[in-house]
C-alpha cells in the first residue's frame, strides 16, 4: 500500500491525516519535530506491511483522544465505528506500563492482546512503538531505560510471536544501547571489520553460487545478505564466552527461490559446491518455528575453509518473515473482496499457553470466501481474565476466578490472611466473579487462617492446594515442602562480589542453599548461580533489585526450582 498515493486521493486515510495534522498543529515532540511526524510515520510502517485502510487512518489519529481535545465521540462521528474502535483499543494500551519485574512480562503482553479484542490495534501499537524507540534519544535517562527495557521485554516478544521476526529484532536492537551502553561500545568496537570482511567474502562467493543455481534451472529472484543484529549476537556471545571468532553467521547468505520444491533442490545444490557441517541443517519448511517463521538454514564449510551460512525460503516465506501475520492478512485482504461475515468463536483450550499457535490454525481455517479480518478477532482468551493490584501488576487467571483465587496468586500469605476484598475500589464477596481490568485489592488479617467453606468456590489449582494444605497442616496431617529460588547472576569479575551478594540475601533472611560460580567471557564476568531456600517470589523480587544496584552486575534472573 502506497501511503503518498492514499494521502493525495480524498479517502479515508487522506482525511484522517489532514484532521490529524490540524489537531496536533501546536504540538512539538520532545526532539524538535513537530507531532504530526510521529503520526505520519507509524501510518507510513501500517501501510508499508499492506494493512488495510482504517487501520492506517487508525494510525494517524491513535493519540489524538489522549494528546488533544477530541474525543472518542467526535472520531466515531467523523470517521465511523470501526476507526473509534482502532483508537480506543490502542488509547487503552497506552495506559499500560511494565515496571521491570520479569514474572510480570509475560501477563503484560497476554493482557495486552485480551485489551486489544483486534490483533490491527496489536499492530498499530507496534508501529507507534517502533517509531517512539527511533526517536529515544530525546527524552531523560530514566525514561529511557524504563520504554527500552518494556520494549525489548514486552513489544519485541509480542512482534515475533506474531511472526515479525523484522520488526522484533529491530526492536531488540534499537534498545541495546540503552539497556547495555558497555556492551553495545564493545560490540561496535569489535565487530565493524569484521563485518565488512565478511560481507566482501561473500560478494565474491555469489557468483559462484548464481552461476550453480542457473545451471540447475533454478532462477533465484534475488540473493543478499542479512548481517546479525546486536542485540542477537550479543545473545550468542554469551553462549561462546564472548569469542567473536566463534560466531559464523555474523552475516547470513539469503537466497530467495519461487517455490518450495526449488528451496531444497537449491539447498542441494550449495551442498554439492561446499559440505554441510554436521548438525547444521535446520529444516524450519517442514517444521515451522512456534511463530510460523519458515526457512531453510544449512552452515557449509565454504571456500578457504571459512564457514558460512546460508537461508533458503520463497518469496512469501520471506514475507512472511519480515511482516508476519499483518502479511499474511493483506494477502487475504487483497485475495477477497467479499463481505466480512461474522463467525462463531474458536475457543482455544483453557491451558492454552503458545497461543501463537492459535494464530497459525487460524490462518490455514479461512476459505477463499471468508475476509481474514475475521481472524484478527482475539477471542481465545475469554477462557482468562487479566485482574491488576493496586500497583498496577498484572495477575492471569482462569475465567470465573474470585478474590481468594487472586489473593493465593499473589502469595499464599496473603491468601491465608484474605478477610475481605475491594474491586474497583467497592466492597465485594469474597465469591465475586472477576472481570479483566478489574483492579483488586485483597483485606488481610495478621495469623488469620484460610476458611474450608472457600474450597466450594475458588477455581484455581494453586488456592485450593494452599486451602486444603493449611486445613491438614491445621489438623497435623499435611507437612508442605517448600520449592528453591535459584539465581542467575553475570557480573564484571571483582573482589568481594559474592560476599555483597551472598550480605544481601543473608540481610533478607533467606538461606543460602548453595553457590557457584566460573568465569565466563574470557574471564572479564563472572557467571553465578545461587540456590535460594525460599519460593517467596515478592521476597525474591526484593533481593533482585538490591543485588541489580551493585557495581558491576550485567544481568539477573530467577526460576523457581
Amino acid at each position: 500500500m502506497d501511503l503518498d498515493q492514499l494521502i493525495k486521493t480524498d479517502g479515508l486515510v487522506a482525511q484522517t491525516a489532514k484532521f490529524a495534522k490540524e489537531a496536533h498543529k501546536d504540538q512539538k515532540r520532545l526532539s524538535g519535530e513537530p507531532y504530526f511526524s510521529h503520526l505520519l510515520e507509524t501510518a507510513k510502517a501500517l501501510a508499508g506491511w499492506g494493512l488495510d485502510e482504517k487501520t492506517v487512518a487508525a494510525g494517524f489519529l491513535h493519540d489524538t483522544i489522549e494528546d488533544t481535545s477530541v474525543t472518542l465521540e467526535d472520531i466515531k462521528a467523523k470517521f465511523g465505528p470501526e476507526v473509534g474502535f482502532l483508537v480506543d483499543g490502542v488509547t487503552k494500551l497506552g495506559k499500560l506500563k511494565y515496571r521491570g519485574r520479569e514474572s510480570q512480562a509475560e501477563n503484560i503482553r497476554k493482557m495486552i492482546l485480551a485489551m486489544a479484542e483486534d490483533l490491527r490495534v496489536v499492530f498499530i501499537k507496534l508501529a507507534d512503538r517502533e517509531h517512539n524507540m527511533k526517536t529515544l534519544s530525546a527524552l531523560p535517562p530514566v525514561k529511557q531505560k524504563r520504554i527500552a527495557l518494556e520494549t525489548t521485554e514486552i513489544y519485541a516478544p509480542l512482534a515475533y510471536r506474531l511472526g515479525m521476526q523484522q520488526l522484533s529484532g529491530e526492536l531488540e536492537d534499537l534498545a541495546f544501547p540503552y539497556l547495555y551502553p558497555q556492551e553495545y561500545r564493545w560490540l561496535l568496537e569489535n565487530t565493524k571489520y569484521r563485518y565488512e570482511e565478511r560481507v566482501e567474502y561473500l560478494k565474491k562467493i555469489k557468483p559462484l553460487v548464481e552461476k550453480a543455481l542457473n545451471e540447475a534451472g533454478i532462477i533465484p529472484l534475488f540473493i543478499d545478505f542479512r548481517a546479525k543484529r546486536y542485540s542477537s549476537l550479543y545473545k550468542k556471545l554469551k553462549r561462546y564466552d564472548m569469542d567473536i571468532e566463534k560466531i559464523h553467521d555474523l552475516v547470513a547468505f539469503r537466497i530467495i527461490i519461487k517455490n518450495i520444491e526449488d528451496c531444497y533442490a537449491a539447498m542441494g545444490i550449495v551442498h554439492k559446491l561446499w559440505p554441510p557441517l554436521p548438525g547444521r541443517i535446520k529444516d524450519y519448511i517442514a517444521m515451522p518455528k512456534p511463530n510460523g517463521y519458515r526457512s531453510l538454514h544449512t552452515t557449509v564449510m565454504c571456500l578457504g575453509g571459512q564457514i558460512v551460512e546460508f537461508q533458503i525460503r520463497t518469496e512469501e516465506m520471506h514475507r512472511e518473515s519480515e511482516n508476519g501475520l499483518a502479511a499474511h492478512w493483506a494477502y487475504e485482504e487483497a485475495k477477497t473482496t467479499k463481505e466480512y461475515r461474522e463467525r462463531g468463536a474458536s475457543r482455544a483450550r483453557p491451558q492454552e499457553i503458545e497461543w501463537v499457535n492459535r494464530l497459525r490454525t487460524w490462518q490455514k481455517e479461512f476459505g477463499e470466501d471468508e475476509n481474514f479480518l475475521n481472524a484478527l478477532k482475539i477471542d481465545f482468551f475469554r477462557d482468562r481474565i487479566f485482574a491488576i493490584t493496586p500497583k498496577g501488576e498484572v495477575v492471569d487467571l482462569p475465567d470465573g476466578a474470585t478474590p481468594v483465587d487472586f489473593a493465593y496468586q499473589i502469595h499464599t500469605a496473603v491468601g491465608h490472611e484474605c478477610v475481605a476484598a475491594k474491586v474497583n475500589q467497592k466492597i465485594v464477596p469474597l465469591d465475586y466473579k472477576l472481570r479483566s481490568q478489574d483492579i483488586v485489592e485483597i483485606i488481610t488479617q495478621k495469623n488469620k487462617k484460610p476458611s474450608a467453606d472457600w474450597l466450594k468456590f475458588v477455581i484455581t489449582a494453586k488456592a485450593k492446594y494452599e486451602i486444603s494444605a493449611a486445613i491438614k497442616a491445621k489438623q497435623g496431617t499435611f507437612r508442605r515442602k517448600e520449592r528453591q529460588t535459584e539465581l542467575k547472576i553475570i557480573a564484571e569479575d571483582r573482589l568481594g562480589l559474592l560476599k555483597d551478594i551472598s550480605s544481601i540475601i543473608s540481610r533478607s533472611h533467606i538461606n543460602i542453599a548453595n553457590a557457584n560460580s566460573s568465569l565466563f567471557g574470557k574471564g572479564n564476568f563472572h557467571q553465578m548461580k545461587i540456590r535460594c531456600e525460599t519460593e517467596d517470589q515478592e521476597k525474591i523480587s526484593k533481593v533482585i533489585m538490591k543485588i541489580k544496584s551493585l557495581k558491576g552486575i550485567r544481568e539477573i534472573e530467577s526460576r523457581l526450582i
